[in-house]
């Protein structure tokens, strides 16, 4: 699906079902030098089960137009922006990495457009080491090397995928390499500078679900306790075994923590219990 913000293509994708904006609308955030294709399964199962999905590649990312934004406040006003040209009601934001700050920062300033919020492999601040950050100015093709190496399970390092053939780190590495160019290195310049995280935490007042892979070495678990005593009305779901790329190791698990949560705070009707 396609739409403008700003006179600016947006593109996003629905889950394979023709968005309407009457349905519980889920607005799916991805994470530094991605794009919405790391939301496919998750999108995917819930465009199919009676809600409406918007998993959207930001500027300069994916199919959507340029330029990259530069702050994670920037970001969170352009979400609030897409929201408003393609629904009136609240959705349900889920971002991950860096699309969960993204994600933090749109419901602190926009409390009336957010009825619920999940946060994977989110942290405040997300510090980024200073030589990685230069990496992904000067040495982009080392800077991949060593993000792959932390946002991947020890598991997911040796394979770990239930289908024969597939390869986690070779998928991730063209993932970024397709989002690869400057905006790799304003992404990661936007987490490391984004120093408000704690007090929009505070402000947050929707129902917020952490997802947190107890092997994630980018945004670790402590993090994650850090972030739950900082937004009222929030639980922490653990996944067993995942590293920082939960959607991707382990679809299935993130999977049902989200449609869990879902169904307790935005319930379907009657068509879809039982699916």
């Amino acid at each position: 699906m396609d739409f403008a913000v700003d006179r600016k293509m947006v593109h996003a994708g629905t889950g394979g079902v023709e968005f309407d904006a009457a349905k519980p609308t889920i607005v799916f955030i991805h994470g530094a030098s991605m794009d919405h294709t790391i939301w496919a399964l998750q999108g995917r199962y819930l465009a199919h089960h009676g809600y409406s999905v918007l998993a959207i590649d930001l500027p300069g990312h994916g199919s959507s137009n340029g330029p990259a934004l530069e702050s994670i406040e920037q970001m969170a006003d352009w979400i609030a922006s897409a929201i408003k040209a393609t629904t009136t009601n609240p959705v349900t934001i889920v971002g991950h990495s860096m699309g969960a700050i993204v994600a933090l920062e749109t419901a602190a300033q926009n409390p009336e457009k957010i009825a619920a919020m999940a946060l994977a492999g989110a942290a405040v601040p997300m510090n980024v080491h200073h030589n990685l950050l230069t990496q992904t100015r000067d040495e982009p093709s080392a800077a991949i090397d060593s993000i792959l190496t932390w946002a991947y399970s020890r598991r997911a390092q040796i394979g770990g995928t239930r289908v024969p053939g597939l390869w986690m780190l070779g998928g991730g590495r063209r993932l970024i390499e397709r989002n690869a160019g400057e905006q790799l290195h304003i992404d990661f310049k936007a987490c490391s500078t984004y120093l408000k995280g704690p007090e929009s935490a505070s402000k947050v007042s929707c129902p917020t679900l952490i997802i947190v892979g107890n092997d994630d070495r980018m945004t670790p678990p402590k993090a994650a306790n850090n972030l739950q005593q900082a937004i009222p009305h929030s639980q922490t779901v653990f996944i067993q075994g995942s590293g920082h790329m939960m959607m991707i190791e382990y679809p299935d698990q993130t999977l049902d923590v989200l449609r869990d949560f879902l169904q307790t705070t935005i319930p379907l009707g009657q068509d879809y219990e039982g699916e």
